[in-house]
């Protein structure tokens, strides 16, 4: 990633080159484009700089997973439960995408125990939405 400087020295240099060759019209607008497209992200560089503290910030536990902030986590609930309560409606193939990328996050070491415990829930929670008509 560059930082603001980096993109104003480019921005400059197109700048330059503008006034010591002289162009056809639509290189004078290209040019003048990306002078343009690198300044704003000079700009958005000293923004992020300046409110660094008004940004999403994600903490990382790279030996196990991400780490979700508590609004995540609740919305990963929520999506969850509602993909439960239609799960017999969800084609089989899908079905079967979903238990597969569900099963491989996280430790690979677990991947086979979680496996069995997310096959032993969703058969548990079909279950039940077929008894309560849910399907």
């Amino acid at each position: 990633m560059f930082t603001a400087e980096q993109y104003r020295a480019k921005a400059a240099e197109f700048r330059a080159s503008l006034t010591n060759t002289p162009r056809s019209p639509n290189e004078t607008r290209e040019f003048l484009d990306l002078e343009q497209t690198y300044t704003t992200l000079a700009e958005n560089e000293e923004w992020m700089a300046a409110h660094i503290d008004k940004t999403i910030q994600r903490r990382k536990n790279y030996d196990n997973r991400a780490v979700l902030a508590e609004e995540e986590e609740q919305i990963l609930k929520c999506l969850g439960a509602a993909m439960l309560m239609r799960w017999n409606t969800v084609p089989t193939k899908l079905q079967r995408e979903l238990f597969d990328c569900a099963s491989s996050i996280g430790d690979l070491q677990q991947t086979t125990p979680l496996k069995g415990r997310i096959a032993r829930f969703l058969i548990r929670m079909t279950s039940r939405n077929r008894i309560k008509g849910e399907v």
